[in-house]
């Protein structure tokens, strides 16, 4: 079976440049947030200025209405890894909060996560949000033009595991982005490379791993959204939208596109 088969989509240039808009204001909607996470101010004000600066940028927030989830980002903190709901919950020094955020622009998608402290936090979770955020960046790192969906996820892994003892969440993982947020290919935060679809021109996908501080298990919240640590343990969550060019690769919800945290990697960048 061919890519389209397997309903994976392949976007043409002009597609991922619409791609690249949704990504900018995804980025900096989450900029915006990062400046303003502090001690009492609670995940429902966090939400109101993502949607405005979301629509002030030209965009539709994807997440709000989404199988009826009502907020424009999710808000997960301390054991929460993903998918919060925003509300009253006013943040608290040495908290972490995980800020997961989508837009639409003219059709297309972009969709990407970061994990911000709260004050001074511990050392533990000051390692745990480093580990996080360089797994994302190495699993990026390892995805060529040819290469396999599971060369992303070994490089995660390999890292985390590298790095100390996490958890590495199994049942949630990164996918493809484009036209909707969620499209195939699946791509895990572990496994052995050289696995799954073939890695082409014109596939974006969404690259998210979610590291523990104890084990991989979780539940989901009676809230049927909320997915918490089943051990209590804190979490992080990042995550950048990226497609590959025959120049290298491109991360279309970062604002530089990558090109210097890739460079740093040895990576060559692909964005125009």
């Amino acid at each position: 079976m061919g890519l389209r088969d397997r309903g994976i989509q392949i976007k043409t240039p002009e597609q991922v440049d619409q791609m690249r808009r949704a990504g900018l204001v995804v980025g900096r909607t989450l900029e915006l947030l990062r400046s303003s996470v502090r001690p009492g101010v609670t995940t429902g004000e966090l939400d109101a200025i993502a949607e405005d600066a979301i629509r002030s940028g030209g965009g539709t927030p994807s997440f709000l209405g989404y199988h009826g989830f009502t907020g424009s980002i999710c808000a997960s903190v301390n054991e929460e890894v993903v998918h919060g709901i925003p509300g009253d919950r006013a943040l608290a020094e040495g908290d972490l909060v995980s800020l997961d955020c989508g837009a639409i622009v003219e059709g297309w998608h972009g969709d990407a996560a970061v994990t911000v402290p709260v004050g001074e936090v511990r050392p533990e979770a000051t390692a745990l949000m480093q580990v996080t955020e360089e797994s994302m960046w190495r699993g990026i790192a390892a995805a060529r033009l040819g290469g396999r969906v599971t060369d992303i996820s070994c490089a995660i892994e390999q890292h985390v595991r590298g790095a100390g003892s996490y958890g590495i969440l199994e049942d949630y993982v990164g996918h493809g982005i484009g036209s909707e947020m969620h499209q195939p290919p699946n791509v895990p935060n572990y496994g052995r490379p050289g696995k799954g679809p073939r890695l082409v021109e014109g596939l974006a996908l969404a690259v998210e791993p979610m590291i523990t501080l104890g084990t991989h298990d979780s539940e989901v919240l009676d809230d049927d959204w909320t997915v918490v640590t089943a051990d209590g343990s804190w979490a992080a969550h990042f995550e950048h939208t990226f497609t590959l060019t025959p120049r290298g690769a491109w991360v279309l919800t970062a604002l530089d596109g990558g090109e210097q945290r890739l460079g740093e990697l040895g990576v060559p960048f692909g964005g125009r």
